[in-house]
């Protein structure tokens, strides 16, 4: 299942960069806030749950899933690469995780554990003193 988003439903904002940029640092607002929607998106319902439940402060009480984009010198191109990373991380939630079940060791598994127990314990039998 490949869960796209539609660029109408994303909201861009021309920020200015930080860190070194020379002149135009102070100029030119080249940096993009990416603004998403969770709940208004017209993505399943199962995707948004997954995006909503991401782990640390991308996503705002709110449903708002926020990226910032600053990498490119152009403004054009880090609007290009945050919608890549938001289509990047919405295809990652549209994979639905495999339910781990537990398991049993093996019957084998528990002979060779027993087996390695015995001789290490008669390892540690023969380094005892001998009694008279």
């Amino acid at each position: 299942m490949t869960a796209r988003v539609n660029e109408h439903e994303v909201e861009f904002t021309a920020i200015r960069a930080q860190g070194p940029g020379g002149q135009n640092v102070n100029k030119v607002s080249t940096a993009i806030h990416l603004r998403f929607d969770i709940r208004a998106s017209s993505l399943p319902a199962a995707v948004k749950e997954r995006l909503l439940t991401l782990p640390g402060r991308r996503v705002s009480k709110e449903g708002i899933l926020v990226l910032k984009a600053q990498a490119a010198r152009t403004q054009d191109q880090n609007k290009t690469l945050a919608f890549a990373r938001l289509q990047d991380i919405v295809a990652q939630a549209a994979e639905v995780p495999e339910i781990r079940r537990p398991t049993k060791p093996t019957y084998g598994s528990k002979q060779r554990r027993l087996e390695g127990k015995s001789i290490r314990s008669q390892v540690k039998t023969l380094r005892r003193k001998v009694d008279d």
